[in-house]
Order: C-alpha cells, then sequence, then structure tokens
C-alpha cells in the first residue's frame, strides 16, 4: 500500500513488496542504516528502543533487536511503552540515540521507525537524509560473531515518566487530588493502558474507567483522537457521570479531552489550556506548527509572550522552540511539547499540566473551554496518487490566490483577512491534508471546499 519516508520516520503497511510496503527487509535495510550511522558518529554504540501495542509490534521489534546486535550494538528494549517515554529513556540512559517502533495514529495496518538521536529528540531532516542514503546502498557491515551487541529488558521507565511528571513543578498533585474527579479515559488497545491510569492514580484521580484497555493491537475504532472516533468515550463520560474524558493515541504523544456533557473540549485547545497554565506561570514564548489555531498566538501575547509558527512536524516545531527559547509548544493535534522537561510531545506532562489547570477553575471542564475563542478549523484530506505532481498543483493554486499573503514555508498557507487555509502533504500519509480556521463553522468548511475543488481541478 505504502512506505514514507519523512521526518517522521520509516511509515508503511504491512506485507505486500520489498520497497513498497514495510516489509521485513525494509525493516532490516533502514534499521541497518540507522545504526550504522549512529555508530559512525561515535556517540557510542547503545540504543534503546520502544513500541506500542500495534499487531505486527513484537515482529518488528525482533527484527530490529536482530539487526542492531548484528551491527554490535548494545540494545536496550524498555518493551511496550510510548513514544515520550521512549524519547526520556535514551537520555536516562545515555544511549547513542533510540528506535520508536510506531506508526502513531495509524491503522493496525501500518508501523514505522521513529528514530531518535542521543538527546532523545527526532534525527533533523539532513540527518534523515544520510539515513535514507546508507539505505539505498546499503552501505552497512555486521560484525563477526565475537562482537555481537548485547541485548538487555529494562521495564522500569513507564513508572520513572510517570515519576517525573508528579514530581514538576507546575503539576499541582494536591490540587487534582482534592477536586475528586471521576475520569474516563479511552487509550485505543494499546500502551496508553500501561501509563495513563497509573498516573491518574498517582496524580490523585482515584475513579478511573478504562476502555479499549486490552492491548491487541486491533484497535475499537479508528485510532487518530478526532471527535467522529470518540463517540464512546463522548457516550461513556455521559453515562457514568464523569467529569472529564480523555484520550490518547496509539503512542500516547497526542492528547484530547471531552467535557461531562460528552462534547469535545476540541484537540487544538489542549496545547491553548495548557499554554495558557504555563504562561500565568511564567513569562515566555510559544510556538507551533501553522495548522495550529491562532487561539494560541492571542493567549501568548496577553501574557506579554511572543508566538512564533513553524512548518508541519514535531522535529521542526522543536527547532523553532530552540531558536525562540519558547517554554512551551507544540501542534494543534494534541500535542504538547514542554522543553524543560524534555523535547518530545508527551500525553502524560499534558494531562498533569491540564488537570492542574482544571483543577483553580470552580466549575466543570465545559464552563472552563469558555475560557478561550471558539474557532473553528476544517480538517480534510484528499487521497493522493504517485502520479500526481504536487508542486505543480500547488504553484497553480499560488498564482490563482497571488492576491492574498501566502505562506511557502510548508505547503501553502494562505491568509483571508482573519481566517487562513493550509495546504500540505502529509509526512505520515499519501494524503494532502487542507485544513481551515474561522470563526465560524460554515465559513471554514467553505474555504476548505473551495480549495479542495482548486486542487481537484489543477490535478
Amino acid at each position: 500500500m505504502a512506505l514514507i519516508k519523512s521526518i517522521s520516520g520509516i511509515r508503511g503497511t504491512i506485507g505486500g513488496k520489498t520497497g513498497e510496503n514495510l516489509t521485513p527487509l525494509d525493516v532490516v535495510k533502514f534499521s541497518a542504516a540507522f545504526g550504522s550511522w549512529l555508530l559512525e558518529k561515535g556517540s557510542g554504540n547503545k540504543i534503546v528502543i520502544g513500541r506500542d501495542g500495534r499487531i505486527s509490534g513484537a515482529m518488528v521489534q525482533q527484527l530490529v533487536v536482530n539487526t542492531l546486535t548484528g551491527l554490535g550494538i548494545d540494545v536496550v528494549d524498555i518493551g511496550l511503552s510510548t513514544t515520550p517515554t521512549v524519547e526520556l529513556a535514551v537520555v536516562w540512559e545515555k544511549a547513542a540515540g533510540g528506535i520508536i517502533i510506531t506508526a502513531s495514529h495509524n491503522a493496525k495496518e501500518w508501523n514505522a521507525l521513529k528514530l531518535l538521536n542521543k538527546n532523545g529528540e527526532f534525527i533533523s531532516a539532513a540527518d534523515g537524509a544520510l539515513v535514507l542514503e546508507k539505505a539505498e546502498k546499503e552501505d552497512f557491515n555486521f560484525v563477526s560473531v565475537d562482537k555481537l551487541g548485547s541485548y538487555t529488558e529494562n521495564n522500569t521507565y513507564i513508572q520513572k515518566h510517570i515519576d517525573t511528571i508528579v514530581n514538576y513543578p507546575l503539576v499541582d498533585v494536591e490540587g487534582i487530588r482534592l477536586k475528586n474527579y471521576k475520569v474516563v479515559v479511552d487509550v485505543v488497545n494499546s500502551t496508553g493502558a500501561l501509563a495513563i491510569p497509573p498516573l491518574l492514580k498517582a496524580l490523585g484521580v482515584e475513579n478511573v474507567i478504562v476502555l479499549n484497555e486490552e492491548i491487541t493491537g486491533k484497535f475499537a475504532h479508528n485510532p487518530e483522537p478526532l471527535p467522529e472516533n470518540l463517540t464512546a468515550l463522548s457516550a461513556a463520560v455521559r453515562n457514568n457521570k464523569a467529569d472529564i474524558g480523555i484520550a490518547v493515541d496509539p503512542d500516547v504523544d497526542r492528547l484530547c479531552f471531552v467535557c461531562e456533557d460528552g462534547s469535545m473540549f476540541g484537540e487544538e485547545y489542549t496545547l491553548v489550556a495548557v499554554a495558557d497554565y504555563v504562561l500565568s506561570k511564567k513569562v515566555g514564548n510559544t510556538v507551533s506548527n501553522m495548522s495550529s489555531t491562532k487561539a494560541l498566538k492571542e493567549i501568548t501575547i496577553k501574557h506579554g509572550g511572543q508566538y512564533y509558527p513553524s512548518a508541519v512536524g514535531e522535529v521542526n516545531v522543536v527547532n523553532r522552540m530552540k531558536e525562540t527559547e519558547a517554554v512551551i509548544g507544540g501542534e494543534g493535534n494534541g500535542g504538547i511539547i514542554v522543553p524543560d522537561l524534555h523535547y518530545g510531545r508527551d500525553a502524560l506532562i499534558g494531562i498533569g499540566l491540564f488537570l492542574s489547570s482544571l483543577a483553580t477553575h470552580k466549575n466543570g471542564i465545559r464552563s472552563f473551554r469558555t475560557r478561550y475563542p471558539d474557532y473553528f478549523i476544517s480538517k480534510n484530506k484528499i487521497e493522493l496518487q504517485t502520479s500526481i505532481d504536487v508542486k505543480e498543483v500547488f504553484e497553480k493554486i499560488k498564482t490563482k490566490y497571488k492576491n492574498q499573503p501566502i505562506n511557502t514555508e510548508d505547503g501553502l498557507k494562505i491568509e483571508f483577512d482573519s481566517d487562513w487555509v493550509h495546504l500540505r502533504t502529509s509526512n505520515t500519509e499519501p494524503i494532502i491534508r487542507i485544513y481551515a480556521e474561522s470563526s465560524f463553522e460554515t465559513t471554514a468548511n467553505n474555504i476548505a471546499l473551495r480549495l479542495m475543488h482548486d486542487i481537484k481541478e489543477f490535478m
């Protein structure tokens, strides 16, 4: 079906032909290329790996482990885990890098190798290009039997991650405990089941109801935490008279909330609410990608900071955060990045900070949501055929809208007075994403539909 090489890693569907899908041979080739590249950098010969709960995870994990040890690399396997936990473990282990085996929000057919540097951060586009070149040339040498790398398992890191969240200065455990929240969590049959319920207990939330708790990788619904996929969570919040619902994606780096009446808090506003809380404690700058709501910019200015947009992709957000010394950042898909914890999207710290802020509010989460603007983002996509020249299509659209302000840093972002639309190819799927924001839902939808019509016409 697909094999995608991008700043988000090597991602593809399981099965099919080598080079067109994520087959065992492709897993070995890209693992060997990454391991060889790290060895050449001279940062050491230890790599941390971990995986989410998807069906193909164990198979891919064994291929990765045996490839790396065949290169003479010592592997620390933290097993079923979360993306942010692996990122932290790389630093705690003083490893040369890490590999997270997860396709994040993609359906069960997909898996991926997310590649980390020694700082537990996604490797840069330039470094990724070097890895891909090495894979293409099959430029790697395996060691003799006496020099094979070692393999160790360590399943303590999720608890260490939880302890780190609980001890983070801005997380108010006592304030959360006193609210006596009743929470419903949808962990979508993946490793959120190992991280989120114990985190909530550590934060003083005793009444936790878990949906889709069994780690099977046979996701009970589309695993992307979008409103249309969270109808069961919404109903469970209402039926159990819970105070709040929480949803994460399969690798627990994205986060969204459901209000007590079953309505969506809005994944775009996860970052807005957390940033508002952080900025109330310390003045500083913020960053989000340019497909995210303008509400973050407004909140930042209100607190006396500056807002900076970045291209889509976690590594791009992180780079802009470092450039601008941002104190909080992330993405409108529910990804929270707290830099003095680590430079990675992390649903666990997001939960800790969000609940700490909510605990200061007298009424429920629905009332809490009214603190923030009610902008609407229409999120759409068009599937791409391999024969389509996207650059040519975008050039024609750019010409058509030449009288509007246009940003070409990441696809095309076109401004229409106070509204905007962003067109870009996905880093994780063979699609064009079309996001449009306005104060009115119908306006946002109409802008998106107009641009989707343009794209189809110019194709």
